[in-house]
Protein backbone atom coordinates (compact mmCIF):
# COMPACT_ATOMS: atom_id res chain seq x y z
CA UNK A 1 0.00 0.00 0.00
CA UNK A 2 1.22 3.57 -0.96
CA UNK A 3 2.10 5.12 2.26
CA UNK A 4 0.91 8.13 0.99
CA UNK A 5 -2.50 6.87 0.49
CA UNK A 6 -2.69 6.07 4.21
CA UNK A 7 -0.74 6.05 7.09
CA UNK A 8 0.85 3.07 9.01
CA UNK A 9 -0.01 2.50 12.97
CA UNK A 10 2.75 -0.08 14.74
CA UNK A 11 1.68 -0.66 18.11
CA UNK A 12 1.27 -4.17 20.24
CA UNK A 13 -2.01 -4.74 21.55
CA UNK A 14 -4.14 -2.35 19.97
CA UNK A 15 -7.28 -3.20 18.16
CA UNK A 16 -9.18 -0.78 15.85
CA UNK A 17 -12.41 -1.06 13.87
CA UNK A 18 -12.58 -2.05 11.02
CA UNK A 19 -8.66 -2.61 11.14
CA UNK A 20 -6.17 -5.26 9.26
CA UNK A 21 -3.74 -6.32 11.59
CA UNK A 22 -0.60 -8.41 10.59
CA UNK A 23 2.35 -9.75 13.22
CA UNK A 24 5.44 -8.82 12.35
CA UNK A 25 7.09 -9.87 15.75
CA UNK A 26 6.68 -10.77 19.18
CA UNK A 27 7.05 -6.99 19.97
CA UNK A 28 4.92 -5.33 17.33
CA UNK A 29 2.30 -5.57 15.28
CA UNK A 30 1.16 -3.38 12.38
CA UNK A 31 -2.24 -2.01 12.17
CA UNK A 32 -3.03 -0.54 8.54
CA UNK A 33 -6.43 1.17 8.40
CA UNK A 34 -8.70 -0.23 5.94
CA UNK A 35 -11.31 2.80 6.43
CA UNK A 36 -13.36 3.85 3.29
CA UNK A 37 -12.32 6.87 1.44
CA UNK A 38 -14.35 9.17 2.99
CA UNK A 39 -13.46 8.08 6.74
CA UNK A 40 -9.67 8.78 5.55
CA UNK A 41 -10.02 11.91 4.39
CA UNK A 42 -12.05 12.82 8.05
CA UNK A 43 -9.44 11.03 10.60
CA UNK A 44 -6.22 12.44 8.82
CA UNK A 45 -3.77 11.35 11.50
CA UNK A 46 -4.52 7.98 12.74
CA UNK A 47 -1.83 7.26 15.09
CA UNK A 48 -3.90 10.24 17.51
CA UNK A 49 -6.48 7.23 18.37
CA UNK A 50 -3.82 5.76 20.22
CA UNK A 51 -4.88 6.46 23.87
CA UNK A 52 -0.99 6.53 24.64
CA UNK A 53 -0.47 9.12 22.48
CA UNK A 54 -3.37 11.61 23.16
CA UNK A 55 -2.58 11.11 26.88
CA UNK A 56 1.47 12.55 26.75
CA UNK A 57 0.64 15.06 23.42
CA UNK A 58 0.30 17.52 26.41
CA UNK A 59 3.90 16.80 26.69
CA UNK A 60 5.74 16.95 23.96
CA UNK A 61 3.09 20.17 22.62
CA UNK A 62 2.97 22.16 25.55
CA UNK A 63 1.74 25.82 25.84
CA UNK A 64 3.90 27.72 23.39
CA UNK A 65 4.03 31.51 21.75
CA UNK A 66 1.56 30.29 18.89
CA UNK A 67 -1.12 30.05 21.20
CA UNK A 68 0.03 33.06 22.74
CA UNK A 69 -1.27 34.53 19.77
CA UNK A 70 -3.83 32.13 19.05
CA UNK A 71 -5.45 33.59 22.50
CA UNK A 72 -4.12 36.95 22.06
CA UNK A 73 -7.17 36.99 18.90
CA UNK A 74 -10.21 36.98 21.40
CA UNK A 75 -11.69 40.31 22.00
CA UNK A 76 -13.81 40.89 25.24
CA UNK A 77 -15.99 37.72 26.48
CA UNK A 78 -17.72 36.30 25.94
CA UNK A 79 -16.93 35.69 22.52
CA UNK A 80 -17.96 32.12 20.61
CA UNK A 81 -14.88 30.50 19.61
CA UNK A 82 -14.75 27.43 16.97
CA UNK A 83 -11.40 25.63 17.39
CA UNK A 84 -11.49 23.20 14.37
CA UNK A 85 -8.91 20.43 15.21
CA UNK A 86 -8.75 21.15 19.11
CA UNK A 87 -6.90 18.50 19.56
CA UNK A 88 -6.65 17.74 23.85
CA UNK A 89 -8.30 20.89 23.76
CA UNK A 90 -5.58 22.97 25.56
CA UNK A 91 -6.30 26.48 23.67
CA UNK A 92 -10.11 25.95 24.36
CA UNK A 93 -9.48 25.70 27.89
CA UNK A 94 -7.67 28.68 27.92
CA UNK A 95 -10.04 30.60 26.04
CA UNK A 96 -13.28 29.38 28.32
CA UNK A 97 -10.77 29.91 31.34
CA UNK A 98 -11.81 33.65 30.21
CA UNK A 99 -14.91 33.62 29.82
CA UNK A 100 -15.48 33.07 26.07
CA UNK A 101 -17.93 30.63 24.71
CA UNK A 102 -15.92 27.79 23.15
CA UNK A 103 -16.79 24.80 20.81
CA UNK A 104 -13.64 22.54 20.27
CA UNK A 105 -14.18 19.69 17.39
CA UNK A 106 -11.63 16.85 16.51
CA UNK A 107 -12.10 13.58 15.07
CA UNK A 108 -10.00 11.93 17.63
CA UNK A 109 -12.09 10.56 20.54
CA UNK A 110 -8.83 9.84 22.08
CA UNK A 111 -7.52 13.64 22.15
CA UNK A 112 -11.57 14.92 22.97
CA UNK A 113 -11.13 12.23 26.37
CA UNK A 114 -7.96 13.89 27.60
CA UNK A 115 -9.89 17.70 26.57
CA UNK A 116 -12.82 17.09 28.40
CA UNK A 117 -10.12 16.83 31.82
CA UNK A 118 -9.17 20.38 30.97
CA UNK A 119 -9.71 22.69 34.57
CA UNK A 120 -12.48 24.47 32.32
CA UNK A 121 -13.54 21.37 30.34
CA UNK A 122 -17.24 21.57 31.42
CA UNK A 123 -17.89 24.36 30.06
CA UNK A 124 -16.63 23.93 26.24
CA UNK A 125 -19.02 21.82 23.67
CA UNK A 126 -16.92 19.12 22.69
CA UNK A 127 -17.65 17.65 19.29
CA UNK A 128 -16.50 14.09 17.76
CA UNK A 129 -16.13 15.31 14.24
CA UNK A 130 -13.65 16.20 11.39
CA UNK A 131 -13.22 20.12 10.03
CA UNK A 132 -15.03 19.18 6.54
CA UNK A 133 -17.84 17.76 8.36
CA UNK A 134 -18.72 19.85 11.23
CA UNK A 135 -22.11 20.90 11.12
CA UNK A 136 -23.93 23.65 13.64
CA UNK A 137 -26.69 26.27 13.82
CA UNK A 138 -24.47 28.49 15.70
CA UNK A 139 -22.42 31.56 13.82
CA UNK A 140 -18.62 32.21 15.65
CA UNK A 141 -16.49 35.48 16.48
CA UNK A 142 -13.75 33.68 15.80
CA UNK A 143 -12.73 30.50 14.24
CA UNK A 144 -9.38 28.97 14.19
CA UNK A 145 -7.33 25.76 12.93
CA UNK A 146 -3.85 25.74 15.03
CA UNK A 147 -0.84 23.84 15.37
CA UNK A 148 -0.83 23.19 11.22
CA UNK A 149 -3.87 21.39 11.16
CA UNK A 150 -5.03 22.81 7.83
CA UNK A 151 -1.73 20.95 6.28
CA UNK A 152 -3.47 17.54 7.33
CA UNK A 153 -5.83 18.39 4.17
CA UNK A 154 -4.20 17.01 1.74
CA UNK A 155 -6.59 17.60 -1.07
CA UNK A 156 -8.39 20.24 -2.44
CA UNK A 157 -11.76 18.68 -1.70
CA UNK A 158 -10.96 19.05 1.91
CA UNK A 159 -9.39 22.20 2.04
CA UNK A 160 -12.31 23.78 -0.19
CA UNK A 161 -14.80 21.55 2.65
CA UNK A 162 -13.15 22.66 5.31
CA UNK A 163 -13.33 27.32 4.32
CA UNK A 164 -17.15 26.07 3.37
CA UNK A 165 -17.67 25.37 7.26
CA UNK A 166 -15.84 28.29 8.35
CA UNK A 167 -17.63 30.66 5.82
CA UNK A 168 -20.95 29.01 6.51
CA UNK A 169 -20.26 29.23 10.91
CA UNK A 170 -18.64 32.94 10.33
CA UNK A 171 -20.33 35.69 11.80
CA UNK A 172 -20.41 39.03 9.66
CA UNK A 173 -18.00 40.60 11.66
CA UNK A 174 -15.92 37.52 12.60
CA UNK A 175 -12.64 36.51 11.82
CA UNK A 176 -11.03 33.11 10.00
CA UNK A 177 -6.84 32.41 11.73
CA UNK A 178 -5.40 29.44 11.03
CA UNK A 179 -1.51 28.85 9.92
CA UNK A 180 0.10 26.51 7.01
CA UNK A 181 4.33 26.34 7.30
CA UNK A 182 5.55 28.61 4.62
CA UNK A 183 6.85 25.74 1.58
CA UNK A 184 9.71 28.08 0.42
CA UNK A 185 11.66 27.16 4.04
CA UNK A 186 13.98 24.43 4.13
CA UNK A 187 12.26 22.35 6.28
CA UNK A 188 13.80 19.13 5.91
CA UNK A 189 17.00 20.44 7.76
CA UNK A 190 16.41 20.53 10.97
CA UNK A 191 12.95 18.44 11.04
CA UNK A 192 14.37 15.49 12.44
CA UNK A 193 14.78 15.64 16.94
CA UNK A 194 14.47 13.59 19.88
CA UNK A 195 13.08 14.40 22.93
CA UNK A 196 12.68 12.18 26.76
CA UNK A 197 8.93 12.57 28.25
CA UNK A 198 8.58 11.61 31.49
CA UNK A 199 4.84 10.35 32.21
CA UNK A 200 3.56 8.61 35.37
CA UNK A 201 7.00 7.67 36.43
CA UNK A 202 7.90 6.14 33.46
CA UNK A 203 10.48 7.32 30.64
CA UNK A 204 9.38 7.68 27.08
CA UNK A 205 11.39 8.07 23.97
CA UNK A 206 10.25 10.18 21.18
CA UNK A 207 11.49 11.07 17.45
CA UNK A 208 10.91 12.77 14.41
CA UNK A 209 12.28 11.70 11.42
CA UNK A 210 12.07 13.15 7.84
CA UNK A 211 11.35 10.34 4.92
CA UNK A 212 10.63 12.44 1.42
CA UNK A 213 9.52 15.59 0.08
CA UNK A 214 7.99 15.95 -3.30
CA UNK A 215 6.06 17.73 -4.81
CA UNK A 216 4.63 19.92 -1.90
CA UNK A 217 4.25 17.06 -0.30
CA UNK A 218 6.27 15.76 2.83
CA UNK A 219 6.44 12.50 4.42
CA UNK A 220 7.93 11.60 8.36
CA UNK A 221 7.82 9.31 10.73
CA UNK A 222 7.04 9.88 14.41
CA UNK A 223 8.87 7.09 16.98
CA UNK A 224 8.15 6.35 20.46
CA UNK A 225 9.46 4.30 22.72
CA UNK A 226 7.61 3.03 25.44
CA UNK A 227 8.63 0.72 28.34
CA UNK A 228 7.17 -2.02 27.24
CA UNK A 229 6.47 -1.07 23.66
CA UNK A 230 7.00 0.46 20.61
CA UNK A 231 5.03 2.81 18.10
CA UNK A 232 5.89 3.92 14.75
CA UNK A 233 3.10 6.51 13.22
CA UNK A 234 4.33 7.79 9.20
CA UNK A 235 2.31 11.08 8.48
CA UNK A 236 1.80 13.01 5.23
CA UNK A 237 1.78 16.96 5.17
CA UNK A 238 0.74 19.09 2.37
CA UNK A 239 2.81 22.65 1.86
CA UNK A 240 0.69 24.77 -0.32
CA UNK A 241 1.68 27.96 -1.83
CA UNK A 242 0.62 31.40 -0.44
CA UNK A 243 -1.17 31.96 -4.11
CA UNK A 244 -2.73 28.47 -3.91
CA UNK A 245 -4.13 28.80 -0.26
CA UNK A 246 -5.55 32.47 -1.12
CA UNK A 247 -7.13 31.11 -4.48
CA UNK A 248 -8.58 29.23 -2.27
CA UNK A 249 -10.25 31.07 0.29
CA UNK A 250 -11.91 33.84 -2.52
CA UNK A 251 -13.07 30.62 -3.94
CA UNK A 252 -15.00 29.78 -0.65
CA UNK A 253 -16.20 33.74 0.12
CA UNK A 254 -13.68 34.71 2.28
CA UNK A 255 -10.61 37.54 1.90
CA UNK A 256 -7.44 37.67 3.63
CA UNK A 257 -6.99 40.50 5.86
CA UNK A 258 -3.96 40.06 7.09
CA UNK A 259 -0.95 37.74 6.48
CA UNK A 260 1.96 37.37 8.93
CA UNK A 261 5.53 35.90 8.67
CA UNK A 262 5.49 34.83 12.80
CA UNK A 263 4.51 34.64 16.06
CA UNK A 264 5.22 37.99 16.56
CA UNK A 265 3.09 39.40 14.21
CA UNK A 266 6.01 40.38 11.35
CA UNK A 267 4.57 40.89 8.06
CA UNK A 268 4.91 37.87 5.51
CA UNK A 269 8.00 37.47 3.93
CA UNK A 270 7.95 34.86 0.93
CA UNK A 271 11.68 33.72 1.42
CA UNK A 272 12.25 34.32 4.93
CA UNK A 273 9.39 33.67 7.13
CA UNK A 274 8.67 30.25 9.06
CA UNK A 275 4.92 30.53 8.87
CA UNK A 276 1.97 31.88 6.88
CA UNK A 277 -0.35 33.08 9.15
CA UNK A 278 -3.79 34.02 7.34
CA UNK A 279 -6.23 35.95 9.11
CA UNK A 280 -9.49 36.21 6.87
CA UNK A 281 -13.03 37.41 7.23
CA UNK A 282 -16.17 37.57 4.90
CA UNK A 283 -16.08 38.88 1.59
CA UNK A 284 -18.43 41.42 1.21
CA UNK A 285 -21.10 40.86 -1.32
Amino acid sequence: MDVRAKQRLCYRGIFLPLACVAAVSPHVISIVMCLPATELLSMPDKHYLNWKLAEIYDLDSPWSIDRDFYLSLAGAPPQRILDLGCGTGLLCDAYAAKGHHVTGVDPSPAMLKVARRKPAGKKIEWVESSAQNYQSNDLFDLIIMTGHAFQVLLDDTDILATFAVMRRHLKSTGCVVFESRNPSVDWENGWNYEMILEYQGEIIRESRRFLTMENGRMIFELHYEFPDESLVSTSELRFSSRSDIEERLVASGLRVENLLGNWNCVPFDEVSSPEMIFLARASTP
